[in-house]
């Protein structure tokens, strides 16, 4: 974007042949497409996203080159000539940047040459963010949106949006997938508030995701929700009385909540903000909730926490079934969780 905040030409795909290392080393936002409709919802929810931050947008789609063994005695290998696999790929790139042209973002796009997962991977080195949808298929990338929604953000060295298909007509896309269409049917229209949830389980990483939450909610003038969910007892726990010891439990979580709502007002002063302490499975209490949020955060590898490690495996049972779009927030470092104890008890604290 030039001085005047004018939309720059989009760039034509660069493409890299040797399969190693990315071609470019992008900041701003990355978003990974492949020709299918997940991946033009998380291209409209990118460059959405990257007018918000203006930050450059960088569209990516990765290809790699099948091998087959050669029948007979040579014991050799024929492959594919790429020429044709690579040309489709630099078609939907070039489609890819003609769909947000009207964008006032920087844009541009490349063709890496290689295994989708590990190229978006290395772009998350230096990306500020990585977009991607879910559940890609029939894409000429070999279902980049599929397994690569789920391997990335475990271990993506930057935070990771994936946008499903089914808030498709929040972005104003369309679909024709006859399973979002008879879930919407079933489920009946909801109205998307403009807010941004977070799920917390008492883990450092999920006061790492709070203060993200709090940050990306600025952005969109929207209120933040952050939320406790808190499953029925089971397994060792099952002998414990009820209903006396979770009703206390329940006020124990809601002084501790009280006490970080406190903390990050004194952060994020001007920020509309409260907090939801509810009773119920976390996956499905944030898969409800995504419903009717822009967008749903959680951390990665929460631990210890209340709620039962909401955010190790609940975060990707959240990713997988997800109705809008979720942020996931890897481990860091943060001068700000520094001062957290001066605001009274924390969740999952000794």
């Amino acid at each position: 974007m030039d001085q005047h905040g004018k939309h720059s030409e989009s760039h034509q795909p660069e493409t890299e042949g040797n399969g190693e290392e990315p071609s470019i080393a992008p900041g701003g936002i990355v978003v990974g497409v492949d020709g299918s409709e997940h991946g033009q919802c998380a291209l409209v929810w990118a460059a959405r996203e990257a007018e918000r931050r203006q930050l450059p947008l960088h569209v990516v789609t990765a290809y790699s080159v099948p091998i087959f063994a050669a029948s007979g005695l040579d014991g050799g290998y024929a492959t594919v000539d790429d020429s044709v696999i690579r040309d489709g790929a630099e078609a939907i790139v070039k489609q890819a940047l003609e769909k947000v042209s009207g964008y006032a973002i920087d844009v541009d796009g490349s063709v890496e040459n290689g295994d989708a997962a590990g190229v978006l991977l290395d772009l998350s080195e230096t990306a500020e963010l990585l977009v991607f949808g879910t559940r890609g298929r029939g894409g000429f990338v070999g279902r980049l949106l599929g397994s690569v929604s789920s391997a990335l953000p475990a271990h993506s060295k930057c935070p990771t949006v994936t946008v499903p298909l089914f808030c498709a007509d929040r972005l104003g896309e369309t679909t024709e997938d006859k399973h979002i269409k008879a879930e919407r049917a079933k489920s009946g229209s909801r109205v998307v508030e403009n807010v941004v949830a977070v799920g917390v389980d008492g883990s450092e990483q999920a006061r790492v995701a709070v203060l993200e939450a709090a940050e990306q909610a600025q952005r969109m003038g929207a209120k933040l929700r952050v939320i406790c969910a808190v499953p029925e007892y089971s397994g060792s726990l099952a002998w414990v009385p009820a209903p006396l010891d979770r009703e206390a439990l329940f006020r124990d979580i809601r002084i501790q909540l009280d006490a970080g709502l406190a903390w990050l007002k004194s952060h994020f002063p001007k920020l509309p903000a409260e907090t939801q302490l509810l009773d119920g499975s976390p996956v499905e209490v944030l898969v409800e909730v995504s419903r009717s949020v822009e967008l749903v955060v959680l951390g990665t590898r929460g631990r210890g926490g209340f709620a039962g490690m909401l955010l190790g495996s609940t975060s990707d049972g959240v990713l997988h079934h997800a109705k809008g779009p979720v942020l996931v927030v890897p481990d860091r470092e943060d001068p700000r969780l520094a001062d957290r104890a001066n605001f009274g008890p924390m969740l999952g604290a000794a």
